[in-house]
C-alpha cells in the first residue's frame, strides 16, 4: 500500500466499507511500528502489519465489525507470545476504526494532503469513528473529541506540528488518545511515457509513499486500474509538466520517441532544481543528446545530474519488470540520502 489516505478515499468514493487497522503503540520487539496501518475491506486487504497470527486475528475482528456495521473505533491489546503462535515476544495495540461512507475527518485529511499541508490526527481509542476525531493543521481545526478535550488535543497536535513528533498511544484528561502526525508527502516524481517500462514502473511506486504524475500524448497506452497515489496527465504539450512540477521532483523520462525524450531532457536540465533525473537507454544515446543540446547553448555543467542509463548497477535483465525494479531502488537510494542530507526522518515523511 503506496499511501492510506489514497487508498482510503479511493474505497470510500468506490462505496466500498473498510476499516484501517493501525499500529497505535508497541513494546518490546514487534513486527511493525507503531503507525503502521493496514485497511481491511469485506474481500480485500491494503497493506499489512507485519503478517502472521497478529495479522489474521486482527483481519478477523476488522472483518466482524463490517458484519456487526460497527461504527466506534476499538484498541485491541495483542501480547505477542505462544498464544499467538509469534515469537516477538512484544506487545502490540492495534486501534480499528470503520469507514463507512461519508466522514468529515477523512475529508479534513485528505484536503490537507491536496494541499501539501501536515497535519495531526487525534482518535479517541473507544468512540464514535467520526465524531471522535480531531484533525489539526497549522491553520485550521475540523471535528471534535467533545468540550473537555479539544482544547488539550489542539495544543498536543500543534506542539507535534512544529517538530519531528512521532505517532503514540496516550492518556488525555482521563481518555486513551491515539495521536498520529500526518506529514504532506513531498517525495514527487513526474514520469513520462505509459509504454511497457512505464507501466512496470507505475506497479512498484504504487506501493511506496510518493506522488506520481503519470504523462503521456496516448490516452489509449494508460490502464484501466491506476494505483492510489497516480495521477494520469494525457498532454498534447507533455514539456509544460516539467514546468508544473514541484522544485525537488524526481524525474524519469521513457516515451515512445527520442526526438520527445531529447525535448524534455533539456527542459528538465534547464530547470536545474531537480532531486533526480533519470533518462533511458544507452551511454551512446546519452552521449548523442549531450552533443546536440550542448550545441543549443546549455552549459556542460548540467549533463552531471542526468542519470542514463538508469537503475542501480548489477541487475542485467532488460523485461520491464526488472528495469522497473532496478530504477525503483536507485529512487529510494537517491531519496535516503536526501533525505539524511536534510535531517529529516524517513518516517516523518512518508
Amino acid at each position: 500500500m503506496g499511501d492510506w489516505l489514497d487508498t482510503l478515499v479511493q474505497l470510500r468514493d468506490a462505496g466500498q466499507a473498510a476499516v484501517v487497522v493501525t499500529v497505535a503503540s508497541t513494546k518490546g520487539s514487534a513486527p511493525r511500528e507503531a503507525g503502521t496501518k493496514m485497511i481491511v475491506t469485506a474481500d480485500g486487504i491494503h497493506g499489512t502489519i507485519g503478517g502472521g497470527h497478529l495479522e489474521h486475528k486482527a483481519i478477523a475482528i476488522a472483518r466482524d465489525q463490517l458484519v456487526r456495521n460497527a461504527e466506534g473505533s476499538a484498541l485491541h491489546r495483542f501480547p505477542l507470545g505462544a498464544s499467538l503462535g509469534q515469537c516477538c515476544g512484544g506487545l502490540v495495540n492495534l486501534l480499528f476504526e470503520p469507514v463507512v461512507g461519508h466522514m468529515a475527518w477523512l475529508d479534513a485529511l485528505a484536503g490537507a494532503r491536496r494541499e501539501g499541508r501536515d497535519a495531526v490526527v487525534v482518535t479517541a481509542a473507544n468512540g464514535d469513528a467520526n465524531a471522535g476525531k480531531l484533525v489539526v493543521t497549522r491553520e485550521a481545526v475540523a471535528g471534535s473529541l467533545g468540550e473537555q478535550l479539544d482544547r488539550p488535543a489542539r495544543e498536543l497536535a500543534r506542539t507535534l506540528l512544529a517538530g519531528d513528533g512521532a505517532p503514540q498511544l496516550l492518556s488525555l484528561e482521563g481518555r486513551a488518545l491515539y495521536v498520529e502526525p500526518v506529514r504532506a508527502i513531498d517525495f514527487a516524481i513526474v514520469l513520462f511515457g505509459a509504454g511497457h517500462v512505464g507501466r512496470a514502473l507505475v506497479r512498484a511506486l504504487g506501493d511506496l509513499p510518493c506522488r506520481v504524475t503519470w504523462v503521456d500524448e496516448r490516452a489509449e497506452e494508460f490502464p484501466r486500474e491506476i494505483p492510489p497515489n497516480v495521477t494520469v496527465v494525457c498532454a498534447g504539450a507533455p514539456e509544460e509538466e516539467v514546468d508544473a512540477a514541484p522544485a525537488g521532483a524526481y524525474f524519469l523520462v521513457m516515451t515512445h520517441s527520442h526526438a520527445l525524450d531529447e525535448m524534455l531532457t533539456e527542459r528538465i536540465l534547464h530547470r536545474a532544481d531537480h532531486a533526480y533525473f533519470g533518462l533511458i537507454g544507452s551511454v551512446t544515446k546519452r552521449r548523442a543528446f549531450e552533443r546536440r543540446i550542448e550545441r543549443r547553448g546549455l552549459p556542460a555543467t548540467r549533463f552531471a545530474t542526468m542519470t542514463c542509463p538508469i537503475g542501480v548497477a548489477g541487475i542485467p535483465g532488460k523485461e520491464p519488470a526488472a528495469i522497473a525494479i532496478a530504477v525503483t531502488a536507485q529512487l529510494l537510494q537517491v531519496r535516503a540520502r536526501a533525505v539524511a542530507a536534510n535531517g529529516v526522518s524517513a518516517a516523518r515523511r512518508a
